[in-house]
């Protein structure tokens, strides 16, 4: 793909997720943080395998910075254990993604996407409980 092309398509891409974090609610902005995730490792990976070091860093870099913005989104008050347990996994994967690009590791990365995809499955399925949740309350209050 030609550098003009390329530069189009990430123009897209960004004008697009800009578009979409403007109307999305907090839910779905921490979503859109985990995906960002996800996809700079995948690159990242790509990168490694293809022995392009400058631009495997770059992406290993953008990821531990989104990682550092979940984390500096956690609510440690309304949170209690989880919000805790959450950020120190998220100080764990920042860790290893700095390892995994001294080392060139790609296993690393396999392994912080993963505990990426097991979080993001977990906080996918967060508002459905919720109004479950919700739902029984207001059925027992209304049987009552």
């Amino acid at each position: 793909m030609n550098s003009v092309k390329k530069r189009g398509l990430q123009q897209y891409g960004s004008v697009a997720v800009s578009s979409e974090a403007d109307f999305a609610t907090p839910h779905r902005l921490v979503q859109m943080l985990m995906e960002g995730v996800l996809d700079k490792v995948a690159a990242a990976k790509g990168y490694m395998l293809r022995n392009e070091i400058a631009a495997k860093g770059e992406h290993i870099s953008w990821a531990v910075s989104i990682i550092g913005g979940l984390r500096e989104a956690l609510d440690f008050e309304g949170g209690g254990e989880i919000a805790r347990n959450l950020d120190d996994l998220y100080e764990y994967m920042s860790r290893r993604l700095v390892e995994a690009n001294m080392a060139n590791d790609a296993a690393i990365l396999d392994e912080v996407s993963s505990l990426m995809i097991e979080i993001k499955g977990s906080w996918d399925v967060m508002p459905e409980n919720v109004m479950q949740a919700k739902n029984s309350s207001e059925e027992v209050a209304s049987a009552e």
